[in-house]
């Protein structure tokens, strides 16, 4: 009877990652989507290979490096041994992280959009979803956790409190994605003698598909960061829902009903609140995702008018600020004065923000420093003008438009 209940929980853990593995997977389909809403007709192709490519290789690195670098973890003996005593679930586990990893290339995507080249993308890709951000990863979740976690304890009597990977995932993937957009440049026309010229959207509609599916993605990838039955919270699932509407309404309002913003602003509040899901109160929640929503739709304004950086989907001020303002509030509302569960301190959350932002920037400037001299990053201007979908797939995303 013990074996048979001790096999039983094993597979319904196995199979309660599954699911989520699958619902983090999907969200790829929406970052795909969300970048290809956004860029011009000529570079729809681009993203959607992009982000196909990017998750292919992110797979084949993460399972022979970054896991093993993560966790210490390697699947290279027999076939059988891989399923252990527990119905394979460190298989599955690794699906599910991996879903995590491969969301860095996929992030830094929307940012470079319509001008980078293809392959040394692909390259600085593997390099983050294989090595930094595993090693990263492995000071706050993995195997050298006990080192950084360990001294945060001792010294301010909680460690660094990351649950789904505000900061550990998407701040770090912003902040890498920043040194891209420098190093790259703006796309041709962005401004014209100093003075901004917008480029609009192109397909609205495929832009909030992006994001609806991102959101519902999103409940896998915070709530099944408990990782087995045992440990599933109805309190992330809720709180996850009010920072996901909280987003939605604040933006609505700040940009004066803007479908972008609003669409956006679902994905600041649910980017904020993945940190402290598990120990906030609903309405904190709430809180959390509207303050991150504005931060999107000021801080996209302020880094494409005054910084003049041409991000082209904002994804520095929405995944990498509100990414650390999200490992900064569970500090704040993470407290039982706010009604949290407490169990946080607000200065290992600073620490712990803060080294993210310095590695990522350091490892961002230093890969794209590298390919830029090397391999070189950006397409010629002939190519640029002509589109990526063309000059890199040789195929228009409506090439029934081009036939005469």
């Amino acid at each position: 009877m013990e074996s048979a209940i001790s096999s039983l929980r094993h597979g319904g853990d196995v199979l309660f990652l599954m699911l989520g593995a699958v619902m983090v997977f999907a969200m790829h389909a929406g970052f795909a989507f969300l970048e290809v809403g956004t860029v011009r007709k000529k570079s729809q192709v681009n993203a959607f290979v992009k982000i196909l490519t990017d998750w292919s290789v992110s797979t084949v690195v993460y399972f022979l490096i970054g896991y093993p670098i993560a966790y210490g973890v390697n699947f290279l003996g027999p076939a059988g041994s891989l399923l252990g005593d527990n119905n394979g679930y460190e298989l599955v586990r690794f699906f599910f992280l991996l879903c995590f990893a491969a969301c860095i290339p996929a992030i830094i995507s929307g940012g470079i959009a319509e001008r980078a080249k293809f392959w040394p993308q692909v390259l600085a890709g593997a390099i983050f979803a294989g090595v930094a951000y595993p090693f990263f990863e492995s000071l706050i979740w993995g195997k050298n956790s006990g080192g950084l976690q360990g001294w945060l304890e001792n010294t301010f009597g909680a460690g660094f409190h990351d649950f789904a990977g505000s900061v550990v995932v998407h701040s770090f993937g912003g902040w890498l994605a920043l040194p891209a957009v420098i190093v790259l440049g703006p796309r041709m026309g962005r401004w014209v003698r100093g003075k901004s010229q917008a480029i609009p959207v192109s397909n609205i509609p495929f832009l909030a598909l992006g994001s609806w599916i991102l959101a519902v993605g999103w409940f896998g990838f915070n709530v099944m960061s408990a990782q087995n039955l045992e440990g599933i919270s109805g309190l992330v699932a809720v709180n996850s829902l009010m920072a996901m509407v909280g987003g939605v309404l604040f933006a609505v309002v700040a940009s004066k009903n803007d479908p972008g913003f609003a669409h956006n602003g679902a994905l600041a509040g649910l980017i904020a609140i993945c940190a402290g899901s598990d120990i906030v109160h609903p309405i904190g929640a709430f809180l959390v995702g509207g303050i991150g929503s504005l931060i999107f739709v000021y801080g996209f304004q302020w880094e494409q008018e005054k910084l003049k950086l041409d991000d082209v989907l904002g994804v520095w001020p929405l995944h990498g600020i509100i990414g650390s303002w999200g490992g900064v509030a569970a500090g704040i509302f993470g407290q039982e004065a706010l009604y949290g569960m407490g169990g946080v301190n607000l200065f290992s959350q600073l620490i712990g923000t803060v080294l993210a932002i310095l590695i990522a920037l350091a490892v961002g400037f230093v890969t794209y420093g590298m390919i830029h001299k090397t391999m070189g990053f950006r397409l010629n201007d002939e190519d640029e003008f002509a589109g990526a979908d063309l000059t890199i797939h040789h195929i228009h995303a409506y090439p029934e438009d081009t036939v005469k």
